[in-house]
């Protein structure tokens, strides 16, 4: 005979509904006015160190594809202290044509203690901004302290957080942008009065103590034997079955990476990694609590391949709903 259940209020199971719940919306707008990026930054370093320490529920994700069309992630992630935090990233290559970001998302928080859910906010531009700000944090902790040259590789969304974040971690003499279209590069330059657009992609990256990739291509971008000893590289790009970072410069680098998962078949770990042994990586983590080495040398080539993870997402977002609650952002709808 099964136990019936009862609340505080004397009230069966059966008797129990929700009643009205009150859930904040935060729009694009509001998201991106609610992230300091600087912020972001350390939020992300505190993330990375809590996921190596165990404290992170980061699930696999799992992926829907929609043949001919594009596929949809679902990227949850909680721990002590934050709302869970559910994220819905939508990628369909063919929204450029008609004026709409490829990558769409949305980002669900529910509270911790009851489930229910508290807000929901725009996704799109934290997906951008996180993805980003976790390769700029790889330059923050692992780029020579005296590097004075960065090349940012492509012109998309990437490229332009890139291009807003590195300033924030070195005293760069000089930032370039490079595509394979360089009036886009030229055009991406141009809302960033201090970056110069350059052609020659060989020669920026021969010349550099930093290059970022953020590209969409399913091939390799550079050559490996451009890259010169202590320069750190970082890559964001992700197109299965190939992706814009040589295997080669892997191989002859420090490999850094969110977690041993990037090993792991897409769409759960990066491509570049897929037949590569996963002690051979370090996690960002580890490093930033010195339980691993980072940059020991100044010829040391240091490498770091972002996938994208439900944690960095969770942390964005916490970082954007504390501030819309503290400066009023945001509607309030009933549910």
């Amino acid at each position: 005979m099964t136990k019936q259940a009862f609340s505080p209020a004397g009230k069966s199971a059966a008797e129990i509904s929700k009643g009205v719940t009150e859930i904040l919306v935060l729009s694009e707008a509001d998201v991106t006015t609610c992230i300091d990026l600087s912020q972001l930054l350390d939020v992300l370093e505190d993330g990375f160190k809590a996921l190596s320490q165990g404290k992170v529920v980061n699930p696999p994700r799992p992926q829907l594809d929609i043949p001919g069309a594009g596929y949809s992630l679902a990227m949850p992630a909680w721990m002590e202290g934050m709302n869970l935090t559910v994220k819905i990233v939508n990628v369909f290559e063919g929204n450029l044509a008609i004026g709409l970001p490829s990558h769409l998302a949305t980002i669900s928080l529910f509270d911790p203690l009851s489930g229910l859910p508290v807000c929901i906010m725009d996704g799109t531009f934290i997906t951008a901004v996180r993805t980003s700000g976790s390769a700029v944090l790889s330059v923050r902790a692992l780029a020579r302290r005296d590097a004075r040259i960065a090349t940012v590789v492509g012109a998309g969304v990437q490229a332009n957080q890139h291009l807003h974040l590195l300033p924030l971690v070195r005293d760069f003499a000089e930032i370039r942008v490079t595509s394979k279209s360089f009036d886009d590069a030229a055009a991406l330059a141009r809302l960033h009065p201090s970056v110069v657009a350059v052609a020659d992609l060989e020669a920026a990256v021969r010349s550099s103590d930093v290059v970022c990739l953020a590209t969409h291509s399913y091939q390799p971008v550079i050559d490996a034997g451009w890259v010169r000893p202590g320069t750190h590289v970082s890559s964001v790009g992700v197109a299965p079955p190939g992706g814009e970072m040589p295997i080669e410069l892997i191989g002859k680098s420090s490999l850094f990476v969110e977690t041993k998962d990037a090993f792991k078949p897409t769409p759960i770990g990066s491509c570049e990694l897929a037949d590569i042994d996963p002690d051979f990586g370090t996690e960002l983590g580890a490093m930033l609590l010195d339980r691993a080495p980072g940059r020991v040398s100044d010829q040391q080539i240091t490498t770091y391949k972002a996938m994208g993870i439900a944690m960095e997402d969770m942390v964005a977002a916490d970082l954007a709903y504390r501030c819309a609650r503290r400066l009023r952002k945001g509607k309030l709808i009933v549910l």
